[in-house]
């Protein structure tokens, strides 16, 4: 009798962790920050502008997410912020091209696709495309990310080194003109703690909530978790602008930046000021 008991016991605590799993929603809050090294010809360039430009980029890229997540789906986004954009003094424009960072992130790992919503130039696109597999390598290495245990993962890729173009007095300062590829390890830190194959951005397919990133320049780290708030998660996926793949948004955003290119060298020409461009990873 006492055995049957312990058995039906045991029964119900299985039974109550896997609704629990399968009901298994959250928001998590992730800060990230983006290392971005120039060389610029000190000829051309003084160290006070320098120092500018270096300062506008970290603070481009210091930003807060919010990861809304259930078993299947997720919702990343930047969180709402008052700050107005970053512009440089005396007349200097920032455009950076190919940095990752959506609008909207809508993941759908059951189905193996995403929805990427993205305003370029004034004009609203939703990117819907498969997602990308990550051949994650995963490790016995543990550490603890706040109150959870997280274990290492990491892929390798290749890409375009990071290349800058920087114009002074109507003159180029280039660097590394023929960007080389280089191999890029990702390092993220995942928990089982919290059963879903989710994360910030597009990483995603591990046996656990990925809590840190580690991708070239790119660093990205939670500070926060609610699982199953009172309100619910907002996982919804967007479908308000124009719809393309994933290869036709970016030959469209590779055409925009060659007109932004050319109308730079016009007013470089004209003597308009100055300007400077910052791709990522190609």
């Amino acid at each position: 009798m006492k055995l049957i008991s312990t058995i039906c016991l045991s029964l119900t605590l299985m039974i109550g962790s896997l609704i629990q799993a399968q009901d298994l929603a959250g928001v998590a809050t992730y800060k990230t920050q983006r290392k971005v090294d120039i060389q610029l010809d000190s000829a051309q360039v003084g160290d006070a502008m320098r120092q500018q430009i270096l300062a506008q980029l970290k603070k481009q890229f210091e930003r807060t997410y919010l990861l809304d997540f259930n078993k299947k789906e997720s919702v990343y986004k930047q969180e709402e912020s008052l700050d107005a954009p970053a512009m440089g003094d005396g007349g200097m424009q920032f455009v950076v091209a190919g940095s990752g960072d959506a609008d909207i992130l809508y993941k759908n790992v059951a189905e193996n696709r995403f929805a990427n919503l993205n305003e370029m130039f004034g004009k609203m696109f939703v990117i819907k495309d498969t997602l990308t597999k990550r051949d994650w390598i995963l490790t016995k290495e543990s550490k603890n990310i706040g109150n959870y245990t997280c274990f290492k993962a990491t892929y390798d890729y290749e890409r375009e080194a990071m290349r800058a173009r920087v114009s002074t007095d109507g003159e180029d300062v280039e660097v590394e003109e023929e960007p080389e590829m280089e191999t890029i390890t990702v390092t993220a830190w995942y928990t089982p703690q919290i059963p879903v194959q989710n994360g910030p951005g597009s990483y995603y397919g591990l046996p656990g909530l990925i809590l840190e990133v580690n991708d070239g320049e790119l660093s990205i780290l939670c500070s926060k978790i609610v699982l199953n708030p009172k309100g619910g998660v907002d996982v919804e996926e967007p479908d308000s602008g124009k719809l393309v793949n994933q290869a036709e948004y970016d030959a469209i955003l590779e055409k925009k930046m060659e007109d932004m290119q050319d109308q730079f060298n016009d007013g470089r020409r004209r003597g308009d000021g100055n300007s400077i461009e910052i791709r990522i990873g190609g």
